[in-house]
């Protein structure tokens, strides 16, 4: 067993309990510098990576990592990623306070940086212990924090990985745990108290919890369920998540007639402050809902959580070449993200409709309120969805998020989602659907361990199942910006989009709130109430309407009439903060609307009730739909 140990000797409490569904107790004693050298021959013996991780200090956030390298190359590099669970570089390397090593017999071995994300080992033939000290408080299911209250790590973020030994075995091992903390994570636990992984690209998708949360665990489809919670017992209700979660995983599984894995894992943060988004992995997910959004339903949970589940099929194993392998060390670009994240979406409502979690009036509108945001975004007219992928590394800048500038590639990604299944049905004389579409994506890449050529892919696959081809919808809408005929699509299941002028809210500016980053505004209209109250382009949004800005705000904008009052605090670009409360003003906005066309026939009807279970017309279908005409 390996297990961290700073300069000085130390004691631990014992019975620290580290495992999920069930405390491990540990007989902990003193450590001195004998126990560096037994775990140095133990990596020696076996080409394994051992990390152990400390809990230093919860108070001021700080983590010390031990790494005990096997005999190898005299020189040896470490490298700490700089970016990870977003699509955004973010330099964990900042939070690094120092770095030593030293070999088997305790001797200093010499530590040089070579850039702000790499260093160099040196005479480490003979293997090495690198200690680190870093900081950690970044919240959400995107970072990596250390509180008194519990610990959540993406460990990407947190742990540097040998540059020549990616690919070796790994085990982690855990300590200075505070009194009755848990660890919860997917990775597997071995009898002495460590986890394992294969490798390093395996070790770091797998979150970890640490803390005193709440679990349950159900079977469902032939696997293996757990649920994790870090929140209040009194914010939420732990039956009717798990109840909502046995259905979302039939749905999922049974649409995909696939379940390639054996257990997976949910983590849900319910926060009483800022919080939203959710973190997909390969065997678990990571999902964070403010308390007081979760309180008014579940609502707010299902989507987010259908969205995440997908992902274990839809971009951690159906996987665009161009995101493989991955390169912790700068972005990694891709055309593929419009598919990976917006068909994803895409998924998320036939799953909750499958589920019996949406019903077809509310997906309906839904899918207006989809089709106005991409109207109303100028930029649907210049940026094409593969472009929108690819500048997803700017999604930092809040520049970048005006109307003028950028469309959402979830956004239209899910809309194209929705048309490849309309044009999919029709071309196959409803035969095929997106449904079968992903299914050959699974069966021909997942299965067999390869990945998609991008949109080219995905274009391979469509015209796989549909057996027509498919080359004018993806060089108009994928990589073109050509508009969306969106009734010559909807006709073929009784469906029409009607435009409808409103008076609208309007707030006087524009914000956005990338993931982990704070809420801030884009843009301030010139004379507006919002101007004369003081608001300006770049202010941070710390809180609106009395509540702290976060995921949800968004919501909180939209349900403003004309004439309310909203009040807001905000931080400058230059510090400082202050409190703004305006009127606000109304103006004229088309929405669009998915409506029934003025008379559906029985083919039409046919084909939308098969649309909306998300699957191809069966013969009998067919049959009622023509015998009916």
């Amino acid at each position: 067993m390996v297990t961290f140990l700073p300069s000085n000797c130390f004691r631990r409490a014992t019975k620290l309990p580290l495992s999920v569904g069930a405390a491990l107790g540990v007989q902990l004693v003193a450590l001195c510098g004998s126990l560096i050298l037994a775990s140095l021959a133990s990596a020696q013996s076996s080409p394994t990576v051992a990390y152990s991780i400390a809990l230093a200090s919860p108070e001021q956030h700080l983590v010390e990592v031990q790494i005990v390298l096997p005999a190898g190359a005299a020189q040896r590099e470490l490298q700490l990623p700089v970016w990870n669970a977003l699509y955004q570089v973010r330099d964990f390397a900042q939070y690094v306070n120092w770095i030593r090593a030293q070999d088997r017999s305790g001797k200093a071995l010499p530590v040089r940086e070579l850039g702000s994300s790499r260093w160099q080992i040196q005479n480490a033939e003979n293997g090495a212990v690198v200690e680190y000290q870093i900081y950690a408080d970044s919240p959400g299911p995107f970072g990596a924090q250390l509180n008194p209250h519990h610990a959540f790590f993406n460990l990407a973020e947190i742990l540097m990985y040998p540059v020549d030994a990616r690919g070796t075995s790994m085990r982690l091992h855990f300590s200075r745990l505070p009194e009755g903390w848990r660890i919860a994570t997917p990775l597997l636990l071995s009898p002495g108290g460590d986890f394992g992984a294969e490798n390093y690209d395996r070790l770091v998708d797998s979150p970890v919890e640490a803390g005193h949360f709440q679990e349950a665990d159900f079977d469902e489809a032939g696997s293996h369920f757990r649920v994790i919670v870090d929140a209040d017992p009194t914010d939420y209700d732990m039956d009717k998540i798990v109840a909502v979660l046995h259905k979302i995983v039939a749905a999922a599984i049974t649409w995909m007639n696939d379940r390639p894995f054996d257990t997976y894992a949910f983590f849900y943060h319910f926060p009483r402050g800022p919080a939203g988004g959710g973190m997909e992995h390969a065997y678990s997910t990571a999902i964070d809902i403010n308390a007081d959004v979760l309180k008014d339903g579940l609502n707010s949970l299902t989507g987010v959580t259908a969205h995440e589940f997908f992902h274990l099929w839809n971009v951690k194993r159906i996987r665009p070449q161009t995101l493989e392998p991955v390169d912790y060390t700068k972005e990694n670009y891709t055309r593929a993200l419009w598919f990976s994240e917006g068909v994803t979406s895409t998924a998320e409502g036939t799953i909750e409709l499958r589920a019996g979690l949406l019903d077809e009036p509310r997906y309906l509108f839904r899918l207006g309120a989809e089709i106005s945001e991409l109207e109303r975004r100028l930029a649907h007219l210049t940026q094409s969805a593969e472009e929108s992928s690819l500048d997803a590394w700017l999604e930092g800048n809040s520049y970048y998020h005006r109307p003028e500038r950028s469309i959402s590639y979830y956004n239209k990604g899910e809309l194209l989602g929705v048309m490849l299944d309309l044009a999919v049905r029709e071309a196959s004389h409803g035969k095929a659907s997106l449904r079968e579409v992903l299914q050959w994506m699974n069966a021909n890449y997942a299965r067999k361990g390869r990945f998609f050529n991008d949109s080219d892919g995905v274009r391979e696959a469509a015209e796989a199942v549909s057996q027509v081809d498919l080359g004018w919808f993806f060089t108009k809408y994928v990589a073109g910006t050509d508009e969306i005929p969106w009734n010559d699509f909807f006709g073929s299941v009784g469906l029409r989009v009607n435009e409808v002028t409103n008076t609208v809210a309007d707030a006087g500016f524009t914000a956005a709130r990338n993931f982990d980053n704070p809420m801030s505004v884009g843009a301030v209209t010139p004379g507006s109430e919002a101007e004369r109250a003081g608001l300006q382009a770049g202010d941070t949004i710390l809180e609106l309407q009395g509540k702290p800005a976060g995921q949800e705000s968004r919501d909180t904008l939209m349900r403003l009439n004309p004439g309310d009052t909203l009040t807001m605090k905000v931080r400058g670009r230059r510090g400082g903060e202050r409190e703004l409360k305006w009127k606000v003003g109304g103006r004229q906005e088309i929405s669009y609307q998915v409506k029934d066309l003025d008379q559906v026939t029985a083919d039409q009807r046919a084909r939308r009730a098969a649309w909306l279970r998300g699957e191809a017309q069966s013969a009998a279908d067919q049959t009622a739909g023509a015998a009916a005409k």
